[in-house]
């Protein structure tokens, strides 16, 4: 009798679970080999050596080096928005400083020209990147609705088009100026024409 091949067919090993510990070891080479000596020269066997691991290791947990190096920047993606809220406006300030905040560091400073240059090039990279932010699209898109719903924002305001003007304006300002500090005049002259505009 021909045995049923549903009977023979092998059932999938789960595998050994990932470590975190090499997960962070990773990170952290990672984040370490940027502010030395820059993404271009960061490669996945240098991140391996500085981690003590293997590459295999890497593209196990990443697919390229953009996404390790995303990881390793962003490792958790601020909503810049905290419960309770204040005014909108304070809340656009708290936006526009939260995203000083992080893109002024080190080692996002080192990351960012080479980490836009290959998203900017690969579409599925960029997607799968992009996928990261999804909480902090999600917390301003559901401030600028209470916003417009309580009076203080013009129904007109886009959530996406905000968050593009105040990480634009930040990321332009690195590339422009990257030896100046970003610092709370800057804070406050972006905020102030976020929420105010441009016209007399």
């Amino acid at each position: 009798m021909k045995p049923d091949s549903t009977t023979i067919r092998k059932i999938p090993s789960a595998g050994r679970p990932r470590d975190p510990r090499i997960d962070a070891s990773i990170l952290r080479a990672a984040a370490q080999l940027l502010v030395e000596i820059g993404y271009s020269n960061v490669t996945m066997g240098a991140v391996a050596e500085r981690a003590g691991t293997t590459k295999t290791a890497l593209y196990r947990r990443w697919s390229s080096k953009a996404e390790l190096v995303h990881e390793a920047v962003f490792p958790a993606t601020p909503t810049a928005l905290r419960a309770p809220y204040g005014s909108f406006a304070d809340d656009v300030r708290a936006m526009v400083q939260a995203t000083r905040d992080v893109f002024a560091t080190p080692v996002v400073r080192a990351a960012l020209p080479g980490l836009v240059a290959d998203m900017a090039t690969d579409p599925e990279l960029n997607a799968r990147v992009m996928q990261r932010f999804g909480g902090l699209f999600a917390a301003v898109a559901d401030r600028v609705q209470r916003a417009v719903d309580e009076g203080d924002a013009r129904p007109t305001v886009d959530a996406e088009r905000l968050v593009e003007v105040i990480g634009g304006a930040t990321m332009l300002r690195l590339l422009r100026r990257p030896g100046e500090e970003l610092d709370d005049e800057w804070v406050g002259q972006t905020t102030a024409i976020v929420v105010n505009g441009v016209l007399a």
